[in-house]
């Protein structure tokens, strides 16, 4: 979407039809992460995307990610990197993203993948950047302009939210709906666009 018809036409839809509370776990113990692996695994297909606490000095550089979500159609589920790496308990996690059969879709994955590789190690397989499969041109496409054309809906993203401390050991209720629902939608998008025959890989 560009120009400002396109832009009034994207605020006149209605709101993404998301997650709830209820929807979302936040894993920070070794017991929640195996209990979230055994649902995940269940799946076809995940939505992903990882949350960083933002940097505020010019040449600081991120300590991220501190949040990875991955999420199922009915579900989301917030991994607390640091508190899991803490625990010594991220295998559940890495198991899920190295798995090349088990396909993780999100948008402009590039920075996620390297911070989780330089962070924690894990090397992540099967994972589809809708940013770039559903560009046009030389434009990458984001995940609200993605759910209004794929979906007919609006995905409201807080700058306010975004900028919040996601390292932090207790997330607030509209940092958990934010981070989950930000997958959710990325899992969304990619079940539209398969659904219009694009190819998986």
């Amino acid at each position: 979407m560009n120009g400002v018809g396109e832009l009034d036409e994207a605020a006149a839809l209605p709101a993404y039809a998301g997650l709830s509370v209820a929807q979302v776990t936040v894993v920070a113990s070794s017991a929640a992460a195996a209990a979230a692996r055994a649902v995940l695994e269940a799946a076809d297909a995940l939505g992903f995307d990882t949350e960083s606490r933002p940097t505020f000095t010019r040449g600081q550089v991120s300590s991220g990610p501190h949040l990875v979500q991955l999420a199922t159609d009915s579900h989301c589920f917030l991994y607390q990197v640091d508190h899991l790496h803490a625990l010594d308990a991220l295998g559940d996690l890495e198991a899920l993203l190295a798995s090349p059969q088990l396909v993780k879709a999100g948008f402009g994955l590039g920075d996620d993948l390297r911070r989780l590789t330089s962070k924690c190690g894990i090397a992540c397989a099967g994972t589809v950047d809708l940013a770039q499969r559903l560009r046009t041109g030389r434009n990458a496409v984001g995940v609200k302009s993605a759910v209004a054309d794929l979906l007919g809906q609006q995905l409201q993203k807080s700058k306010k939210v975004a900028t919040t401390n996601w390292a932090s050991r207790v997330l607030s209720e509209r940092q958990i709906l934010y981070a989950a629902n930000d997958a959710h939608a990325a899992l969304r998008v990619y079940r539209a666009w398969m659904a219009r025959g694009a190819p998986e890989r």
